[in-house]
């Protein structure tokens, strides 16, 4: 039996035999810590034990200073402050986060928030007459504004101050604000520079907190932290890794009544939570009020202090949910038929296509699930009133955002990062970038590159899963990008029952290996192993996942690949 994928075992690392001695773990816990980079004592008990008093003093930011002083003038002189934020989970809870502190703190606060489908993203010039229109004294941007250096200008011929915050990467110049929060930044002296928006907005609220000497409990603030940084797909690593891990542990004791009507339409209420359900059930909810042009019922979601309308909100958000779902199906239906139509994963390496009749809210997330099937870099286009509105998603091991880049005299704007890419240019001009993207395709992205791996961390046979082992796993949590769920392999695995096909999409069996018996889950791949049999011989991929049933600990085995055993 053939694997989908090739297999990559990281090879043994000395280093981590000596970090098992030092830290007393296990050698296969402290084989992942080494994989993930966390080579020393210090990183790697810091990774696992590290806690809300080891975060950086928010001051080591430059420009903290002069954002925070101006702030508390603001508040004592009663000056209207907007705040100013992006569509997604990210920008709409920076937004809430920073209006409710300041609101505590006596500020007069109101906030703007760009309508996607309308305006784009980011600060721009035709923002300015709303902004003014407010009676705006400062103006605070949150999750977006680094590349806003024509609104910043113009800001200042008015006599409006304006302070940055944002994590994404500048342009070839910064605006001339008052002050600039982003750990980015070469020059920004910040130790951690992958936080989100919201982690940005939280060591602000934290730092005029200490500036004005109150003592105020901001851990609350935590449950919010932790759903925008995952759902903007920051790396959990650092400080990320201490706010979510935190965050989840706050989030079971949610009193507000906006967060409880979201736990409980999520159907997230009343149950130990996990990264997952951060991504993939609340993120999605809040996300869908931005992507179809509806952001205010997300922000009024958080704001109300009306358990019944609170429920209302999130009734509508999950109708949003839904209709994005179906919305997103019948766009990916329609690209992966043209791709196999025309057999353009075939003779193409990225793939570029687009439509009159796709939703450019949405066009990202199939963009991501095209790669997926295809496994090869995707751009998909929205095409509106003679532009082409562009979303894309890449391979592992390669850089979009380069590519991209090489075609910006095409482009109106761009943006992005390795992974993920966002453009606009006019309709007319897609031709010549499709030419010149796929030139540089051709030349770049080999057939090693395009072809699936699946990254082992270490061997783990079933008898090696212990309470101890177990125990120790757990502190590994949460997972995310940089800290990617383990996978192991465990060889010479007897298939015990034959496998039974679940809701037609998974396949579910019972192994043993080493003396112990695990149930085994394939999510979503019952179509690619039809000739799998009990009494079958075979080295298993997997990862560990864990259900709390009636408090009792249930452990499965997610499997990733099998193989025909290989001596």
């Amino acid at each position: 039996m053939e694997a989908r994928y090739r297999w990559q075992i990281a090879p043994p690392d000395p280093e981590a035999w000596i970090l098992a001695q030092e830290l007393n773990l296990p050698h296969e816990i402290a084989t992942i810590l080494v994989n993930r980079g966390l080579r020393s004592a210090s990183e790697a008990a810091f990774f696992l034990y590290g806690g809300l008093n080891e975060l950086h003093d928010p001051f080591l930011m430059k420009g903290m200073k002069e954002a925070v002083d101006r702030i508390r003038r603001a508040i004592e002189k009663k000056e209207k402050i907007v705040i100013f934020g992006d569509y997604d989970v990210d920008g709409i809870l920076s937004v809430v986060m920073l209006v409710k502190a300041l609101n505590l703190l006596g500020g007069r606060v109101e906030y703007f928030i760009p309508e996607r489908m309308k305006d784009g993203y980011g600060l721009k010039l035709h923002h300015m007459e709303n902004i003014l229109q407010m009676k705006t004294d400062l103006l605070i941007s949150v999750d977006c504004g680094i590349k806003a250096v024509d609104f910043v200008r113009e800001a200042r011929r008015h006599g409006l101050d304006v302070i940055i915050t944002d994590h994404h990467h500048p342009g070839e110049v910064l605006p001339e604000a008052l002050a600039i929060l982003n750990p980015v930044l070469e020059s920004s002296g910040y130790p951690d520079r992958n936080l989100a928006g919201v982690g940005v907005v939280f060591k602000l609220i934290q730092a005029i907190f200490l500036r004005l000497g109150i003592n105020q409990d901001l851990n609350h603030f935590l449950k919010l932290v932790s759903i925008g940084t995952v759902a903007d797909v920051a790396e959990l690593k650092g400080e990320n890794r201490i706010l979510v891990r935190e965050g989840l542990k706050k989030l079971k004791e949610a009193r507000t009544p906006g967060l409880r009507s979201l736990l409980d339409g999520s159907g997230l209420n009343n149950r130990k939570l996990n990264e997952v359900d951060l991504g993939f059930r609340l993120g999605p909810r809040i996300n869908a009020a931005g992507r179809l042009g509806m952001t205010e019922i997300a922000l009024q979601l958080f704001f109300s202090e009306s358990p019944e309308e609170c429920n209302s909100l999130v009734k509508k958000l999950n109708e949003l949910n839904s209709a994005r779902q179906r919305i997103e199906e019948k766009i990916l239906k329609e690209a992966v038929e043209k791709i196999e139509a025309r057999q353009l994963h075939q003779k193409y390496r990225l793939l570029v296509l687009g439509s009159e009749n796709w939703h450019r809210g949405v066009i990202g997330i199939v963009a991501s699930r095209v790669k997926e099937i295809f496994y090869r870099p995707v751009i998909l286009f929205a095409y509106e009133n003679g532009q082409a509105y562009g979303s894309g998603r890449s391979v592992p091991e390669l850089s979009l955002i380069d590519l991209v880049n090489e075609c910006a005299d095409l482009c109106q704007n761009f943006g992005g990062h390795k992974q993920a890419v966002g453009c606009t240019l006019s309709h007319d001009r897609l031709p010549d970038f499709k030419d010149r993207i796929n030139s540089l395709a051709r030349a770049r992205i080999t057939d090693e590159l395009l072809e699936r791996k699946l990254q082992i961390d270490c061997r783990l046979n079933f008898s090696s899963i212990s309470p101890s082992f177990l125990d120790f796993y757990s502190r590994l949590l949460p997972f995310g990008v940089g800290n990617p769920r383990p996978v192991f392999v465990a060889e010479e695995a007897d298939v015990l029952s034959e496998p039974s096909v679940v809701q037609n999409r998974h396949l579910k069996f019972w192994a043993r290996q080493s003396g112990r018996v695990f149930e085994v889950m394939a999510w979503e791949k019952a179509r690619f192993w039809p000739h799998l049999r009990r009494g079958s011989s075979l080295d298993l991929a997997y990862s560990l996942q864990f259900s709390d049933y009636r408090g009792k600990r249930q452990i499965t085995l997610a499997l990733e690949d099998l193989r025909a055993h290989r001596a």
